[in-house]
């Protein structure tokens, strides 16, 4: 803390040896060692405070960066939550207003997914059979 040498210390002595005298002495180096032991736990106490400080306030900050970050997440969801909605509300819309038309009114017809047996016996009949083709008349086995 202080810069002072060892024959700074060493005049310092004596002088408080010839002004405090040799009885007293030891007690008023008690009393400013207890002092300085004082001293360096109230700036240690100080620079400890400081640093709280110091970091409390960091952490206020982050914390406010933290929920500023939040709530642009929360409202981009809220976007895209709405977004979603009205494409689903349109879609809905579209599909009542597609039910309430005329034509899908009508019952669809429903093709056959496998040929009946007419139908292969009329396209066997109608096919040429060429030399080589891998189709085989009707009622072959």
């Amino acid at each position: 803390m202080f810069d002072i040498s060892f024959t700074e210390m060493m005049l310092i002595a004596v002088v408080a040896l010839v002004v405090i005298g040799p009885e007293r002495l030891p007690k008023v180096a008690r009393a400013a060692g207890h002092l300085l032991g004082r001293a360096q736990r109230y700036v240690s106490d100080v620079k400890s405070d400081i640093n709280r400080e110091i970091q409390l306030d960091e952490l206020k900050k982050l914390r406010t960066e933290i929920q500023d970050s939040a709530r642009s997440v929360e409202q981009s969801l809220n976007s895209e939550v709405q977004a979603a909605r009205q494409a689903m509300t349109h879609a809905a819309q579209a599909a009542k207003g597609d039910a309430n038309t005329p034509a899908a009114n009508a019952s669809p017809s429903i093709a056959p997914t496998e040929p009946t047996q007419a139908a292969i016996a009329s396209t066997a009949a109608t096919a040429p059979n060429t030399p080589g083709s891998p189709e085989k008349p009707a009622g072959t086995v």
